[in-house]
């Protein structure tokens, strides 16, 4: 088995972060549930100022706690994201990149991955195992399982959220428009047939049955072609836009190549209750004692394929349809928390990992059909992007017994929820022994309105900002501009000049003013520069 190897430094901090236990009893350890939402824009809430889209039980959460309205995600897509905030380090310190389709040194991690997270790394989940916490992760992972040789699917699979401080896992490996298309709990793909072993390629197509898709084949026709029998079978109910255009499941096509596996394949129509079910018996057999739940929904990730209760219920396509979808989901886990008398002691925190996209490799009608709903609110782009709407994301916290209702402008990154959380818990120290993230619990609690001095961002292609205040700097690069798979195009923010915007004053990022403010430029780059150098 491939061993992980970590240097002294790395060795010494762990054991610091492990002996610091709690002093608080567990009958003063608040219950945490992070409700992590995949792709979910600044816009795409009503307790934000969406109008066209309802989110009744989000607005509750958002009526019974604080809602923050300068809280980030460290990156513009979800690896670096997810990364961040369970280890409390800033992906970008890693040197680890892939390929997506063309786009090369991206750090998207694809289906079969190895895992992503050194198991000698400080994570969320180990401090709060340690302070007494039972811990658990439900939903979309997409953080990479197995060695880095590639991931045996069809036995028992190392290195995975159990080898990093989880008690139990339910998760998507990857994400639903990426193969291997079924559900891994705890070291298991669930459901699987012995004799129907999987098999699973990035570079060419495997095995004797993969459905290939190919729209040329037959001129006007979606079909999906059998390579075993040199078959056309016009089986397919997304048409891709780009890239997506592998292995066909469920009528989908997917990245990447899948044989086997097929009694263990999930229902895409089914995951999102899929997850809120195993969320709730996690909460279930967890209700006498502490324990934290990462919570992960995929709802708004492409392929968007919505439930029977909310398909065409939105009235904004099937974006709006997912939207509701979520909703739907957080009022689940509320309402089981009230059930369980849980309500008053449990802190419940929701955001997402990174802004808005539209058409991301489906032709779903997204955009077509959002009928004045702007999914990024007032900023500017989305997903993958180095502006404001790629990483400026929906945060909102509620424990009833310690935080007043209210909104906080407090700046706020998820790199700081390690230490802050587990400062909660008890470990004060934890600000010392994570390489970024810091205790900010005054400001997640809402007893201060000072949050972080600075907060780092990081698109696509790995190109880095810093908000300080109202200003904001992106550094230069010589990296695409746009990113041309998306419809609309994303201008990822890169450019060959260094970029200043004030955005407290132009949220939109429309006025460069690295010119006009030259001391200030000096200031903000001055200090990347120095965390990037920090060791």
């Amino acid at each position: 088995m491939k061993r992980r190897f970590f240097n002294i430094s790395t060795l010494a901090l762990i054991l610091a972060f492990v002996s610091c236990k709690s002093k608080k009893p567990h009958s003063e350890l608040p219950n945490i549930v992070v409700v992590y939402v995949d792709d979910l824009g600044y816009g795409d809430l009503s307790c934000y100022g969406a109008m066209h889209v309802k989110t009744p039980h989000v607005d509750r959460l958002a009526e019974e706690g604080m809602l923050f309205t300068h809280a980030y995600a460290t990156a513009a897509i979800c690896t670096p994201s997810r990364y961040s905030f369970l280890t409390g380090k800033y992906h970008w310190r890693n040197t680890t990149t892939w390929s997506v389709g063309k786009i090369k040194g991206v750090s998207i991690a694809p289906g079969n991955a190895g895992l992503t997270i050194d198991t000698a790394q400080p994570t969320i989940a180990k401090a709060l195992k340690q302070a007494g916490y039972a811990t658990g992760v439900v939903g979309k992972w997409h953080l990479g399982l197995g060695p880095a040789g590639g991931t045996n699917w069809n036995g028992e699979i190392t290195f995975s959220p159990l080898d990093i401080g989880f008690d139990y896992s339910f998760l998507m490996p990857a994400t639903a428009d990426r193969v291997p298309c079924v559900f891994v709990e705890n070291h298991r793909v669930v459901g699987l047939d012995p004799t129907d072993p999987i098999e699973v390629s990035y570079d060419k197509p495997i095995g004797d049955i993969s459905s290939i898709y190919n729209p040329d084949v037959t001129p006007g026709e979606i079909v999906s072609y059998d390579t075993n029998t040199k078959k056309q079978y016009p089986n397919v109910k997304m048409r891709p836009s780009f890239g997506h255009d592998q292995t066909i499941i469920n009528g989908i096509p997917r990245i990447g190549y899948m044989t086997g596996g097929k009694a263990a394949l999930w229902k895409d129509d089914e995951i999102a209750e899929t997850f809120a079910q195993k969320a709730l018996d996690f909460l279930d057999r967890n209700k006498d004692n502490p324990f934290f739940l990462y919570f992960a929904t995929h709802d708004l990730h492409v392929p968007r394929v919505p439930g029977k209760a909310f398909a065409g219920k939105s009235g904004i396509g099937v974006y709006g349809d997912v939207i509701m979808q979520m909703d739907w989901t957080v009022g689940q886990l509320l309402n089981k928390l009230d059930e369980l008398g849980l309500r008053e002691k449990t802190i419940v925190i929701l955001t997402s990992d990174n802004g808005p996209v539209m058409d991301d490799g489906y032709r779903d009608g997204s955009y077509d059909n959002l009928n004045g709903h702007n999914p990024s609110g007032n900023l500017r782009e989305g997903k993958y992007s180095a502006y404001e709407g790629g990483a400026r994301v929906p945060f909102i916290i509620r424990w009833p017994a310690k935080i007043k209702p209210g909104k906080s402008d407090a700046l706020f990154s998820q790199v700081d929820l390690l230490a802050t959380l587990a400062s909660i818990a008890g470990n004060k120290d934890a600000d010392k022994q994570t390489t970024d993230s810091r205790d900010y619990h005054p400001a997640l609690l809402g007893k201060s309105n000072k949050g972080r001095e600075y907060v780092v961002q990081q698109n696509m292609s790995s190109t880095l900002s810093i908000v300080k205040g109202d200003w904001k700097y992106i550094e230069p690069t010589d990296k695409p501009q746009f990113n041309l798979y998306t419809y609309p195009k994303t201008d990822m923010g890169n450019n060959k000049q260094p970029q200043l915007f004030n955005i407290a004053e132009d949220p939109r990022e429309k006025e460069n003013l690295a010119e006009k403010y030259p001391d200030k430029l000096k200031e903000l780059k001055t200090l990347l520069t120095e965390i990037k150098n920090k060791k």
